[in-house]
């Protein structure tokens, strides 16, 4: 397993957990908000943490951390190492949280049979016609479709949530997105933050009002009953 990058400490990558956070690398999604531009080309060139090394860095911290978020790029696609990468993790004593964009169902599935994750957080990045803006996805939105069922009805926690970006996300698309996803228990809505972007079209882009946000979330609240802003 190739590790990207490690946030050694976080209290807000895990809701209501002290959480190290680690990334891999590649993505099958170009959305050009993206603030990891880094970690979705897997040509671009980062230094890698062995896997040695992290797991060395996680027993130092046996008694301090409650789990261990991976992130990405898009962890899913390193399928054929993550299984025995979690393992190690949970066979550590650390809870696992798993963030992905649903695009393979088939790995979530999996994970779930091997009791491999403890909370799993997608992201809902667009309405179904809006993908292709939004996230520069162009393939079959059934495996994402069958992600949200088989997180909605499966066995651990779980969070859906978007980032809404000005240009991108409207009240059109909140609400189509949203359809999505009815009768979900919990859906975060995450304001964009203009930084270092995918697209550098982003990099200076403005973040919603609060005003804006508690729109989206009256929209939201329709689909789902527990609606979270993350300002």
């Amino acid at each position: 397993m190739k590790i990207a990058g490690l946030i050694p400490s976080s209290l807000i990558d895990y809701p209501e957990k002290i959480a190290a956070v680690v990334f891999t690398k590649g993505c099958n999604f170009r959305c050009p908000y993206c603030h990891n531009p880094e970690l979705v080309n897997t040509l671009d060139n980062v230094d890698f943490l062995e896997e040695k090394d992290f797991f060395g860095f996680l027993n130092k911290r046996l008694g301090l951390l409650d789990g261990v978020v991976v992130t990405g790029g898009e962890p899913t696609l390193c399928y054929k190492e993550l299984p025995a990468f979690l393992r190690q993790i949970k066979e550590m004593g650390f809870l696992v949280k798993l963030d992905t964009n649903g695009s393979h169902p088939e790995v979530i599935r999996f994970l779930y049979s091997e009791h491999l994750v403890d909370f799993i957080a997608m992201d809902i990045k667009a309405s179904p016609e809006g993908y292709l803006k939004t996230a520069g996805y162009s393939g079959s939105l059934e495996p994402i479709m069958e992600s949200i069922s088989l997180i909605a009805q499966g066995p651990i926690l779980y969070e859906f949530r978007t980032t809404v970006v000005p240009g991108l996300t409207t009240n059109k698309e909140m609400e189509g997105l949203c359809r999505m996803i009815r009768g979900a228990q919990t859906y975060v809505i995450q304001n964009f933050r203009g930084t270092r972007t995918l697209s550098p079209t982003f990099s200076s882009c403005r973040s919603f009002s609060l005003q804006e946000l508690k729109e989206f979330q009256d929209i939201a609240r329709e689909y789902v009953k527990n609606v979270t802003l993350r300002p």
